[in-house]
Parts: C-alpha cells; structure tokens; sequence
C-alpha cells in the first residue's frame, strides 16, 4: 500500500525535478567524446570526486541489505563498512600511477604493466561481477523498496528503475553521472541520518539500545569457530575484497581518473574516506534498532532485508517519510548509474575499440550505450539465481565478491610493489583464481544437490572468508612461482607503472600534491575506526 502523503510527493517530485534539471544541464554541457564521456573530460574537483566515489558505493544494496544483516546478525558486517583506511590507501598509493598513467580503465593499466591478455581477462572479469553483484543486487533491491514503499509490482519497479536512471545515464556520461551523485550523496545521508535520530528516540536512546540487544550481535569480532564470520577470517578477508573493490574497480576508481590532477584526486580520497565512516551509522546501526523494536513487539518484520523500509514505514511522521523515499531514490538511481557508466567504459574501451581502433569517438560513446542495456538486462535475469547463494543480500553481496576479488587484488598490490612480477606470472594468477572462484561459486548454487561429505560438497561449503584468504594466497604463489620461471618484464615496459620505478621527478611532482592536512585528516579516520573497532568488541559494549 502506498503510504506516502500529499507533503512526501512533493519531496519526491523535487527531488526529481533537481536530477532531471542537473541531468539536462549535464547532458547539453557534454560533447560525443570519448575523454567527455568516459571520464567527464578529467576536469572534477576534489568535492564532486569525493561525494561521488560514495554515493557509487552507497546504494540500495546498503540501505536494504546492510540494515537487514544488521537486524539478522548485529554488527559483524560493518567490518566491510569501515573500509575507509582502504580508500586512503586508494588514494595515498595507487593514485599517483593511475593518474600518470592517464588511462581510461583499469583492465588499460594492466595492460602497461603487463601485457594485452591481462587487460582483456580483467574486462571480462569484472563485467561479469557487474552482472552478478552490481547489476543484480542494485535492481533487486531497488525493486524491493518500490514494492514496500510504493506497493508496486517487484519487476514493474525493477524495470521503472533501469528506464529512469538509464536515460541520464546513457545520454549524459560520467559527467551527469558524477554531478547528480553529488546531489544524491548529500539527500541519502540527510534522510538516513534522519531516520537514524527517530529511531534512537524510539528505543530510548543509544544507551537503551545496546542494553536490549544481545552481546553477540554488538561483537565485531565472533569466536574463531563461529560458523558464518569467524573473527579471523573477517579480519583478513575483509581488507582483501575491500583492496579489490576500492582500489582496482573501474566504476569507483573511474571517479579519480576524471579528477582535475593527482591532488583533487587524492583529497577527493580523503574526503570520501571521511563520508564512508557515516554508513556504519545511519544503515547499520537502524537495523539494531529495528531488531529491537521487532524483540519487543512493535515492529513487524517478516523478512530482515525489508528492516530499513519498515522502520521508515513505522517511525517517520508524514513529510519526512518524502525526504526519505528520497534518500531511497537517490541510493537507488546513484549506484546504479555508476555501473551503468563503468560496464559502457569496461566494454567500450577495453573490448571493442582492441578489436575497432580506428572506430569515430561517436561511435564510442554508441557502443557504450548499447554495452550498458545489454549488462542491465544480464543483471535482471540473474535476480532469481541469487537466493541460492545467500538469503542475506548484503551476505550475498560478500560472498560472491570473495570469490572474484582475491586474484585481481593480488596482481594490483604485487604488480605496483614488486617489479620483477611479469606478464606472465600475472595472467597465470588470474586465469587459475577466476576458474577456481567461478567454481566455488558454480558448487554452492547447486551444494543441496551435491553428495553430502563429498569433495565437491566440501569445496562448496568452504566459509566464504577462509576461501577468500585462500584464494588470494594460492593466486600469490602462483604469480611469484610463475614470474621467476619467465623472464623479467623489461624495463622500459614498467617504467613509472611501480615503485621501484618510478623517477625523480614524478615522485617529487606527487610529493607536491599533499601537505600535512593532508596527512593529519588521514590519521583521524584512521583512529576513528580503532576506536569503533574497540568500542563494538569484548573489550566494549560486547563485553
């Protein structure tokens, strides 16, 4: 049942009519050129940089499912929330090279480092993970909230959604994309943080709250032999996917390559660093307050991933419910516009201008258009297989990325510290891990039809963050084993692309890009998260 009054629709329908007016501006300001499209013609100041790397990270897939695990299982997840220590390493230690590098995707800075073969993988890979998390997650749960919020068909909204964020997305590029995420950012976390206060009012306070809550769910870090998130592996697994994710992904790292220069870039970092702290409180923490609020009677919740709409539908007076539904639409239409916008580039630049290159940049940014209808229809056909891997969609979410992460991250993090890693220990890394996580992946969809206590059954039951250390350490070994047995990559194919090689003056040219603000808003964040980490532990309020 539509439970939105006259008041919230006309929230909504401003909320509306500002992206619409940003989008036309953005859309007649944009030319049919690649670097325009693409990368919003690398002109982006630190701000709009910042606010869009979270609002590409923040979508529907937080707002329903980081509420809803919160609800099932406490606070263990937001391990993957604090991951702001990785977007400072983003911007402190990759940054320099993406930006001298002045590529257009990632799958392209493989490429300098290593060869053609890697470039090419490392496309597909991440277009399929695109499909199975991004595409697939961000329409179901949009989908959902139309459907509680609106009482609208599942895939009626599922199709609204692709159509309405689809148009700004295609006709606009990366520069409608970043400039309504800025907008998009500022209303989500307004609304949550809204609903975050009405929440605590209702259960009577933080200090009320964690007394109704069981110990276990207050505990980042469960017993060793916890069956779902031991403490361990969620300690290691976490910063893995999470290097992966921040570090290497084309739709989030894409935001640096369209900075002005390497100091917007990097304070764009810093900044988006600062905003990445504020999900483990206005998403994660309402999901303890609705488990609360369901322990004591006053909050019907049949299933944990509807826990954020239920609490908007429950405590929000009408008026405020607008402002909501808008931060809804905004985290809906943000993060998918972002996929939208990576999966064209991914395609377009890595994949057919290889096979097309001297293809008119018009026809570009055609392709690209086309790329990204087909990954979004791609994304909706795989809604129904992915209650096979998780019930949880955040669960989910982590889960599939542990299983595509680790190879990807350890070619990035060893291909910029070690010089003597060549082509060929790295495609080798990546040809293996993808096969063995695709596997993994392929066993657990179908576990139940397995022989129980058999090796395809054990293999499939692996917990999912022990994989994900083992994956990465296996595709280590066989990287480094694989480099030593080959030739070294020469010199002059490397050079600038690590550490080790980098000049004089382009370390001089980044040393100028930072100042101690720089460093010392750094070291805040980081012990922002020690003191979260020790207060939502034994030694805190789980004590």
């Amino acid at each position: 049942m539509n439970f939105l009054g006259p008041v919230d629709w006309i929230f909504v329908t401003l909320y509306l009519l500002v992206i619409a007016g940003v989008s036309v501006w953005s859309i007649r300001r944009s030319k049919d050129s690649a670097a325009d499209y693409f990368l919003a013609n690398r002109n982006l100041g630190w701000f709009v940089v910042g606010a869009s790397i979270l609002a590409s990270n923040v979508g529907s897939e937080h707002i329903v499912g980081l509420a809803g695990s919160a609800a099932r299982t406490g606070t263990v997840l937001g391990h993957y929330e604090l991951h702001s220590y990785i977007v400072l390493i983003l911007g402190w230690v990759f940054v320099p090279f993406y930006m001298r590098s002045q590529v257009y995707t990632m799958p392209e800075f493989l490429e300098r480092r290593f060869n053609p073969q890697a470039r090419r993988l490392l496309s597909i890979i991440q277009l399929l993970s695109y499909v199975i998390t991004k595409a697939s997650v961000t329409i179901f749960a949009g989908a959902l909230v139309f459907n509680q919020f609106l009482g609208v068909d599942f895939w009626t909204g599922a199709i609204i959604l692709v159509l309405v964020t689809g148009v700004y997305t295609i006709f606009g590029g990366l520069h409608a994309v970043m400039y309504t995420e800025a907008i998009q950012a500022i209303v989500l976390l307004a609304g949550s943080a809204i609903l975050l206060v009405f929440g605590l009012r209702e259960v009577g306070g933080w200090d009320n709250m964690i007394a109704s809550l069981p110990k276990e769910k207050l505990n980042m870090f469960p017993p060793f032999n916890d069956p779902e998130y031991p403490w361990l592996g969620i300690l290691i697994a976490s910063p893995i996917v999470g290097l992966w994710y921040w570090c290497t992904d084309q739709h989030i790292v894409q935001r640096c390559l369209a900075a002005r220069d390497e100091r917007q870039a990097r304070r764009g970092t810093i900044f988006a660093a600062y905003l990445k702290l504020l999900p483990f409180f206005i998403f994660l923490i309402p999901g303890l307050i609705a488990a609360v609020l369901h322990s004591q009677g006053r909050l019907q919740l049949d299933d944990t991933n509807a826990a954020f709409p239920a609490m908007v539908k429950q405590i929000m007076p009408v008026g405020l419910r607008g402002l909501l539904a808008g931060g809804l639409l905004a985290a809906l239409m943000s993060s998918l516009a972002s996929v939208y916008n990576a999966c064209s580039t991914l395609y377009t630049m890595d994949i057919y201008k290889k096979q097309h290159p001297d293809a008119p940049e018009k026809q570009l940014v055609r392709v690209g258009r086309i790329a990204t209808a087909v990954v979004v229809l791609l994304g909706m056909a795989w809604i129904p297989l992915m209650g096979r891997i998780s019930s949880g969609l955040y669960d989910y979410l982590q889960s599939v990325q542990s299983y595509l992460a680790p190879p990807i991250a350890a070619v990035f993090l060893l291909g910029v510290f070690f010089k003597r890693i060549n082509a060929q220990g790295a495609y080798a890394a990546m040809v293996v891990g993808f096969i063995i996580g695709l596997l993994k992946l392929t066993l657990q969809m179908v576990k139940d039809n397995l022989e129980a206590g058999g090796l395809l059954h054990r293999f499939a039951t692996i917990n999912f963050l022990y994989f994900c250390i083992y994956l990465f350490l296996f595709s280590i070994i066989i990287m480094v084993t694989v480099s030593w047995m080959t030739p070294p990559p020469k010199e002059e194919k490397i050079h600038g692309l690590t550490f080790a090689t980098t000049v004089a003056e382009d370390k001089a040219a980044s040393r100028a890009s930072w100042n101690i603000t720089d460093v010392v808003l750094s070291l805040i964040v980081l012990l922002i998260i020690a003191g979260i980490f020790c207060y939502f532990s034994p030694l805190g309020v789980a004590r």
